[in-house]
């Protein structure tokens, strides 16, 4: 819910799982939210990141690192144009 100046008036606002799109309750204490920072030519951050949040259950299955690597891949071709 915003009020009439644009700003945010909710408590909690749920987020969504970057790898399913499921939500991502209040209960799900296995969930993760993981920043990857962004480096410029020389190597070095560049006060940039990208924002990935995982769910418990992606976690539970063991598809965690393989789901984080293809959404950092897509998001990295992303960023390259």
């Amino acid at each position: 819910m915003q009020n009439e100046e644009g700003k945010n008036m909710d408590l909690y606002i749920p987020r969504k799982c970057s790898a399913t799109n499921r939500l991502i309750t209040s209960k799900d204490h296995a969930s993760v939210q993981i920043n990857i920072g962004h480096l410029d030519a020389n190597g070095r951050y560049n006060d940039q990141f990208s924002t990935f949040a995982l769910c418990g259950f992606v976690r539970a299955q063991g598809d965690a690192d393989s789901a984080l690597d293809r959404l950092w891949q897509k998001k990295k071709a992303e960023l390259r144009q």
